[in-house]
């Protein structure tokens, strides 16, 4: 398991090169909340999500092993970037296979870092492909949320926040694979037990709620979500354990309800997010999070890497 001194120690290690994000005050839903509502700003990160962090992290603890063959993901875009960013600072080759339903934007933005992306029919596919070439080339794979190092980097997002909002009660996070909530859980549950955290999944692709229900992580058969970025079909076996025990509550949000949220920031809130960081501010708006009575909420905002073609149709 992962223990706070882990993220302690990728914050130090990650300093030089990333700062912290902005929190910024949503007044729209703290006028209708009737208390402070924070967006936690993780689009304005390097490669803009919080994905930058676990990357850098990652490459910067690798051994020279680790790194000799090259480096292999899977992504929907956010990992790809941050870890095609990380890579190329250290020098190292990546090799980045994407479904074929993958943003455009992402993928672009990747080749433009030096990635090679592979596009490969849907998210299982695309993991198929990438083992065959971990054994084929010899890469070093370097999962998305599954590995203890991307989540201790990840969880550098939840210090800051305890750091910037020190009456926070909530805070509410999106869920694809659960390397963000669970490092962010590992701080919250050692700094602030008493804070809640509740983490929100498109109901298109509820791996996590899935893993609870179940027992076990299992993949879904069928992920359909505009909510790309949250769109894992399975999470993993370190993300469910470290969800499970440290986060207060899982919900789930529809198609309807991330376009609303998605209207909310960029017309109320003023930021160009993507649909799945919408999700945190989607289950604010439908009411579909028992939140503690009083104190400042935090929504993760986790990122917003999208085309001008992406961002039309929720205007």
């Amino acid at each position: 398991m992962i223990h706070l001194q882990q993220v302690q120690q990728a914050r130090a290690s990650i300093a030089p090169m990333l700062s912290p994000t902005p929190l910024l005050l949503d007044h729209a839903l703290s006028d209708r909340f009737g208390r402070r509502v924070w967006l936690k700003g993780e689009l304005f990160q390097r490669t803009g999500s919080f994905k930058a962090r676990g990357g850098l992290y990652w490459v910067r603890t690798a051994s020279r092993d680790e790194l000799s063959g090259g480096l292999g993901a899977v992504s929907a875009g956010n990992h790809a970037l941050g870890l095609a960013w990380a890579a190329r600072k250290a020098g190292v080759p990546v090799t980045i296979v994407m479904p074929e339903n993958a943003s455009q934007f992402k993928v672009t933005g990747s080749r433009e870092l030096g990635a090679e992306v592979i596009l490969h029919g849907d998210i299982n596919e695309a993991w198929t492909l990438m083992h065959q070439l971990v054994e084929e080339r010899g890469l070093t794979l370097v999962h998305p949320y599954d590995n203890e190092r991307i989540i201790a980097g990840q969880g550098t997002v939840g210090l800051e926040i305890l750091e910037q909002a020190p009456k926070a009660s909530v805070i509410v996070c999106p869920v694809g694979g659960g390397g963000l909530i669970s490092g962010i859980g590992v701080v919250t549950a050692a700094m602030r037990p008493e804070l809640a955290l509740i983490g929100v999944e498109p109901s298109g692709a509820a791996s996590m709620a899935h893993a609870w229900a179940g027992g076990a992580p299992a993949p879904l058969e069928r992920v359909d979500t505009c909510a790309k970025s949250l769109a894992a079909a399975v999470v993993g076996e370190y993300t469910y354990p470290l969800c499970l025990a440290n986060t207060q509550a899982l919900a789930s949000v529809g198609e309807g309800a991330i376009r609303h949220a998605m209207k909310h920031l960029i017309y109320q809130a003023k930021l160009l997010a993507e649909p799945g960081a919408a999700v945190g501010v989607a289950a604010l708006l439908e009411k579909a999070v028992e939140l503690p009575p009083r104190g400042d909420i935090v929504v993760v905002i986790t990122g917003g890497n999208m085309s001008r073609e992406e961002l039309e149709p929720f205007l």
